[in-house]
């Protein structure tokens, strides 16, 4: 009598293993897929927002162009005060860690840059804004 328990135990005992075995096969097979698809959505979400980064920067880049330029034809065309935040704009722009993306100070800094850059606007009477391309261009075409 005492055998037939055991009997019934080594009868489950396959099913059992059977079923682990495919749960360990399922689970491996679906962390391997998870992984491969993690990474690939990563490095999209990371193409897409390096890429509005370096927009931003390229638009912000652009207006300090723009008015050095402007400076360049004449040293006056801005007050002393203007000329003090483009030079700081320009000092924020140039210390952005385009090449360290997870410094935590990358947040810091665009924000800097985006309150600097309000700043200039504002003192120059200008509705310049970057909101994934110059908002203002648009408007400023149908203004004219």
């Amino acid at each position: 009598m005492d055998q037939q328990p055991q009997n019934d135990a080594d009868f489950l005992e396959p099913s059992v293993l059977l079923d682990e075995t495919h749960y360990q096969e399922g689970y491996k097979n679906g962390y391997n897929v998870g992984l491969s698809s993690g990474k690939e959505e990563g490095r999209q979400v990371g193409l897409k927002m390096g890429f509005q980064v370096g927009e931003e920067l390229g638009f912000y880049q652009g207006c300090l162009d723009v008015w050095a330029s402007a400076t360049r034809i004449d040293q006056n065309v801005f007050s002393a005060r203007i000329r003090k935040n483009i030079e700081q704009l320009a000092a924020l722009v140039s210390s952005y860690p385009l090449s360290d993306p997870e410094n935590e100070q990358v947040q810091d800094v665009m924000e800097k840059i985006r309150l600097k850059f309000r700043v200039i606007s504002a003192s120059l009477g200008a509705r310049l804004e970057y909101e994934g391309r110059p908002a203002s261009s648009k408007q400023d075409v149908e203004d004219m």
